[in-house]
């Protein structure tokens, strides 16, 4: 599994920047990242069909290390989403 070696929150392109241990650089659109919130209440929400638009606007407020991911605050108020390396990874 990739770990990553250095997280950068751009507020100025509205990006979450990952650098991964093979060298990978991602950049991820906050509104990307909100979209794809992996908490619970997201989730069922995606799987009873329902798909919340996410203001293109939205910002990150804070980047919070939780070992096995972040968790990520928004602007909006959410906070619940905790993120897993291999799930960031796998939203390039």
């Amino acid at each position: 599994m990739s770990t990553p070696v250095a997280l950068h929150r751009s507020s100025a392109d509205a990006e979450l920047r990952i650098r991964w241990d093979d060298g990978v650089e991602q950049c991820i659109a906050f509104a990307r990242l909100r979209g794809a919130c992996p908490c619970s209440q997201c989730r069922a929400a995606r799987l009873r069909g329902r798909i919340d638009l996410v203001k293109a606007g939205v910002t990150l407020r804070e980047v919070n290390l939780q070992g096995y991911g972040i968790q990520l605050v928004f602007d909006d108020g959410h906070d619940r989403g905790i993120y897993p390396w291999s799930y960031l990874r796998g939203l390039d």
